[in-house]
């Protein structure tokens, strides 16, 4: 157990005035601070895991009826004597806690402070305090359960087997060289062939899980492209319920990418609202072209709108060509709306032939109207549809962080280095070099190895003050 020399304090609830507000504390003083600005029972002489009833004062003067949890070190958050008061929500009355707490010998905590402690201190490892940072940004019902899996250790214990592991035959490769002048082999090459290949492939699985866990947590992107004045910024408003992009009958209106934010099926999916792709002389609006085609090979989704009634046949030919060039690989999704159905006259069941007749052979377009919101639910089902197949990638185990990643792909290079060596024969100890050199990236991951204290200064810096 690492015990910080100084006692940390923090409002751990968001600052402004609500119901109620927590102070936290945490350090070898926090009891003992706590109970010199306290009237009520002496929490110094009160058992770990007990909540208190009383007042917070300064001298005559009482601050505030409050409920102190109290947490005796090491079964706390940090792993260090912590005190949680539960304040009424004023901002007057948590700033003069505070003001006590800081009189009385306490400093204010950095942010990520007390998780960093956590971790320092063992009650988690590296993975799962960043998991935490995850977990309190989840937006969407999909980046919560992956922030919650891997702050409960289900990551973690993947890179903790792979680790045990390599470590088995890294032991019975050091031993080899300690007896090389007797050519003893004890670790068995074709066995360590087959673990190594085993965990190349293990590594290449949750190196692949990193574009879903990337979609799980910051959403979806899906690319409204078309050409102007087909409802574009109309459907966008339609989605999010509010009139977030300017709508005009003037081509060219939208010049720029407008983005928000959908969560359907529990899933967070970011719209992006493009400039209508046309032959322009206007220098402006042909800069909105160019980022419209950017936003289409970043997106997984791209919806192309039509005009179902104005729009020619060959215009929607050479515009869904010219995006298929674009999209790179079948994970990236096309799905063309024939929007202004409601215009043709005609019953959105049967499509007559001379609108149906305009679309490529294996595009199914859907049929709706973004002004008058009708059949906009055909449109979200089918995201959700996509959505689902996106993130159902078979293993419970994803990775989203580019830090795990990073260290995933450099922990895999040295095992090909591995498998070259066993290929070519090369001696125990050139194979044990590249095993610790993997060891050492599978280590970084969850800190089980040192961590730069300027890495982990990184890694904490990103969390809220009083987390």
């Amino acid at each position: 157990m690492i015990h910080s020399s100084d006692t940390i304090c923090a409002l751990s609830t968001p600052s402004g005035s609500g119901a109620i507000g927590v102070i936290r504390l945490s350090g070898s003083k926090a009891v003992a601070i706590a109970n010199s600005i306290f009237e009520g029972k002496n929490l110094e002489q009160q058992k770990g895991q007990t909540l208190h009833f009383g007042k917070i004062t300064n001298g005559e003067e009482v601050i505030d009826e409050v409920l102190i949890s109290l947490f005796k070190g090491p079964n706390s958050y940090t792993g260090e004597d912590t005190i949680e008061i539960s304040c009424h929500g004023s901002s007057y009355i948590l700033s003069k806690v505070l003001e006590l707490l800081l009189e009385k010998g306490a400093n204010l905590a950095k942010p990520g402070e007390f998780t960093m402690r956590s971790f320092m201190n063992g009650k988690m490892d590296l993975a799962q305090a960043e998991a935490v940072g995850d977990l309190i940004a989840a937006e969407s019902k999909a980046a919560h359960g992956l922030a919650l899996n891997q702050m409960r250790g289900g990551f973690s214990k993947k890179i903790a087997d792979l680790r045990h592991e390599l470590i088995q035959f890294t032991a019975l490769i050091e031993l080899e060289l300690d007896f090389a002048e007797e050519d003893v082999e004890f670790a068995n090459r074709s066995d360590l062939k087959d673990l190594v290949n085993n965990l190349v492939d293990m590594i290449n699985g949750l190196l692949n899980s990193f574009a879903t866990g990337n979609v799980m947590k910051n959403g979806i992107p899906v690319a409204i492209v078309g050409q102007p004045n087909v409802g574009k910024s109309t459907l966008l408003n339609a989605l999010l319920n509010e009139d977030k992009a300017i709508v005009s009958e003037i081509a060219g209106t939208t010049r720029d990418s407008i983005e928000d934010e959908v969560k359907i099926g529990g899933i967070a999916f970011r719209f992006i609202d493009t400039a209508g792709i046309r032959e322009t002389t206007d220098i402006v609006e042909k800069i909105g072209i160019q980022r419209t085609f950017q936003m289409i090979e970043k997106a997984n989704v791209v919806l192309y709108l039509v005009d179902v009634v104005l729009d020619t046949k060959e215009e929607i030919h050479q515009v869904i060509a010219d995006i298929q060039s674009k999209l790179e690989g079948g994970e990236k999704q096309l799905i063309v709306l024939a929007n202004k159905a409601d215009k043709g006259g005609f019953d959105l069941s049967e499509i007559p032939e001379e609108f149906s007749s305009k679309f490529p052979d294996g595009i199914e377009p859907i049929y709706l109207s973004a002004l008058k919101k009708l059949r906009l639910e055909k449109l979200t089902t089918t995201l959700e549809e996509i959505a689902k197949t996106t993130l159902n990638n078979g293993s419970d185990v994803v990775v989203s962080n580019l830090r795990h990643y990073e260290a995933l792909k450099s922990a895999g290079n040295a095992l090909n280095r591995v498998q070259n060596g066993l290929d070519t024969n090369i001696t125990g100890d050139f194979l044990a070099m590249d095993i610790r050199q993997s060891l050492h990236f599978l280590g970084e991951i969850t800190g089980t190895i040192e961590i730069d204290r300027d890495i982990l200064g990184t890694i904490f810096s990103q969390f809220c003050i009083g987390k």
